[in-house]
């Protein structure tokens, strides 16, 4: 089984910045790629950014960004921690929402939901102007 938990939400000001963790445990596997997404009231789950988390090397892309958020989020990951972050910066209203991560035993990143097999339980994000 795996357990992804997510930390890091938070209440911040319009302008403000935010890194959420991921920590992954449990039967992860060797060859994994991890993601970040996040879904608003009323709003479909949308993918902002994935990472390849696997041991050794990816014949594909290793990252992979929504265009919405190229240049302002930023994935990264510690693998001794088994963790992965996203750095928001420059946060908006319109980034408010209930971020989550997810994990799949697969190289290629990817921002479909429906592609990850787990997920976390989500860390709240609200922005205030």
């Amino acid at each position: 089984q795996v357990q992804l938990v997510e930390s890091g939400g938070g209440s911040v000001q319009t302008g403000g910045s935010l890194r959420l963790s991921c920590a992954a445990s449990g039967n992860t596997g060797s060859v994994t790629s991890m993601a970040w997404f996040r879904q608003a009231p009323g709003k479909e789950r949308e993918g902002l950014a994935a990472i390849y988390t696997g041991a050794g090397t990816t014949t594909y892309v290793d990252t992979l960004y929504a265009a919405s958020v190229q240049g302002r989020f930023a994935i990264s990951q510690d693998s001794a921690k088994n963790t992965v972050y996203l750095q928001i910066n420059n946060l908006q209203p319109e980034d408010a929402a209930m971020y989550y991560c997810a994990l799949r035993r697969d190289e290629r990143p990817s921002l479909a939901h429906g592609d990850y097999t787990y997920w976390g339980q989500g860390t709240q994000v609200t922005v205030s102007s």
